[in-house]
């Protein structure tokens, strides 16, 4: 499965099999995990066969099965939200490639319970992924239109079309896809207006552009 299928495919899933995940796609996670980390100067980890992310009336009834999952973690600076949201992304897609199911997790964890297994440098903790083998694959998330988000100035073109397609897909705070995106010619913008979770939305959202419409046909202003 490419990252694009990923896309198309992953699906918010909130409740997990009892299935362990294998080593070897352990390994995989990590050594993506780390190479984000080393490019984008982020803390996160992977922790596994460990619930105390959630606690018990959380595991009872909305996170049940949640033993996996990735701290969202880094050094808090300008910019740190969005570079989390962005490699988050990846990770979530990459999971997804490897046969895993995911849920992003922006409020609903026990701060205590992450902050024990987040890393020693890690002073802003926005959320988690939640990782495993799905009891199902979800369904897919309530959407705008493509009008309701984007504009381009004159025709555009298939790259942008398929860029506001994969926009569409992305996890959003609340599902509100809160973007409002305007191209013209090569030059795209992007904003989102989602409270406390903008910066974090944003950085899912560019990730989701860039992979439908690819990186080499447009720059961001």
């Amino acid at each position: 499965m490419t990252m694009e299928e990923a896309m198309r495919a992953r699906h918010t899933v909130r409740r997990y099999t009892d299935r362990k995940i294998p080593g070897e796609v352990l390994a995989s996670l990590r050594e993506r995990i780390e190479r984000r980390n080393r490019e984008s100067g982020l803390s996160m980890t992977l922790v596994t066969e460990n619930a105390e992310a959630f606690g018990p009336v959380l595991r009872l009834f909305l996170a049940k099965g949640v033993r996996n999952y990735v701290v969202l973690a880094g050094r808090d600076r300008p910019g740190l939200d969005e570079d989390i949201g962005c490699c988050g992304a990846d990770i979530m897609l990459y999971a997804q490639t490897l046969g895993l199911n995911s849920w992003w997790v922006g409020g609903t964890y026990s701060r205590k319970g992450l902050r024990k297994h987040a890393a020693p440098e890690a002073e802003k903790i926005p959320g988690l992924i939640a990782l495993g083998c799905g009891a199902t694959q979800g369904v897919p998330h309530k959407s705008k239109k493509p009008e309701e988000i984007a504009s381009y100035s004159g025709p555009a073109p298939d790259w942008f079309t398929r860029g506001v397609e994969a926009l569409l897909l992305a996890p959003t705070a609340l599902n509100k896809q809160a973007f409002t995106l305007r191209g013209e010619g090569r030059r795209v913008s992007l904003t989102c207006d989602s409270g406390v979770f903008s910066g974090v939305d944003l950085g899912i959202g560019r990730y989701h552009f860039e992979l439908g419409a690819g990186k080499e046909n447009f720059e961001w202003v």
